[in-house]
């Protein structure tokens, strides 16, 4: 610990240097992140107030929205600041922090997205139980285990990195805390430790990111058995969910599943599944999903008439 104070806060390199490519992003990413929280936040808004949005699978996209939004919180209004001011220090203890509830929201989102897989199977290949399978307490049960699986996941990269020594030097070459830039400026041999980070973060991602293909393979075999408009509805939210599995999990198991170095192209994926993602989502779901977008025109279209009146 002693060792660990020599270094009280870092020096966050950004995404650039160049003040005009500051400015731009700056704008840029202002932006998206009030189309995150806008969007994400009408769908929980919508979901949560619509009479026809009862579904477990709404329940569960809900949730995800409600994770992306916070997720978002957690990492984009540091780094917009920073873009803003040109101030790219940030405490030790914030830090960790951010590095604590960044892969707490992530990791929690990993296992609610192997959830909804789950919903969608039972839903499709199961429809006569899925009511009786996806009872209103076992979605909750579902929620909670996402949510502690995400918990602990975030205290063991924690846990592994909070107690190595930092003497110097502070700067890291990212616009965020993370793992494994952090792990180039602990001075002692993280071979071993690169390795745990490695087993926890990547093998999670993967592991889960097998079991999605999977749940999908049977999925989509058994849409032989469906009707035609069972199958394009089927594929409508099947297709909205693998494409939110591949932005999310594709950047994940590339920064993961690998020794703890890091390379160039890490903050651009960085940038894609801390930020992009998130913003995306709820354009991906509601595009595609012809229920979710009646029910924000009915309860959002009706409240906007009524106020102009």
């Amino acid at each position: 610990m002693e060792h660990r104070n020599n270094v009280t806060y870092f020096v966050l390199l950004g995404l650039t240097q160049n003040p005009q490519e500051q400015k731009v992003l700056f704008v840029m990413f202002l932006l998206f992140y009030i189309l995150t929280m806008v969007g994400n936040m009408l769908i929980v808004m919508t979901i949560t107030f619509s009479k026809t949005l009862g579904s477990p699978m709404y329940f569960f996209l809900a949730s995800l929205s409600f994770m992306d939004a916070i997720y978002s919180t957690v990492i984009s209004p540091q780094m917009i600041s920073n873009l803003f001011l040109r101030e790219n220090i940030i405490s030790f203890d914030f830090c960790m922090t951010q590095l604590f509830t960044g892969h707490f929201f992530a990791g929690a989102e990993v296992f609610l997205l192997l959830v909804m897989a789950y919903d969608r199977y039972v839903a499709i290949c199961k429809p006569l139980y899925y009511l009786v399978i996806m009872r209103p307490w076992v979605c909750v049960v579902l929620l909670v285990v996402s949510w502690v699986g995400g918990f602990l996941h975030s205290v063991i990269q924690l846990g592994t990195i909070y107690g190595l020594p930092f003497c110097g030097p502070n700067v890291i070459d990212h616009f965020i805390c993370d793992m494994y830039p952090l792990l180039k400026l602990v001075c002692v041999d993280t071979y071993v430790i690169g390795l745990l980070v490695m087993a926890n973060g990547g093998l999670i991602c993967t592991t889960v990111f097998l079991l999605l293909l999977v749940s999908y393979a049977v999925i989509f075999h058994s849409l032989k058995n469906l009707s035609q408009e069972g199958r394009r509805k089927a594929l409508s939210t099947c297709g909205s969910h693998i494409t939110v599995v591949v932005f999310f999990f594709i950047p994940c198991i590339f920064m993961y599943v690998r020794p703890a170095k890091t390379f160039p192209i890490d903050k651009s994926l960085s940038v894609f599944y801390t930020v992009i993602t998130p913003m995306l989502n709820p354009f991906i779901y509601t595009l595609r999903n012809s229920e979710m977008t009646n029910a924000m025109k009915k309860l959002w279209g009706g409240k906007v008439i009524s106020a102009s009146k």
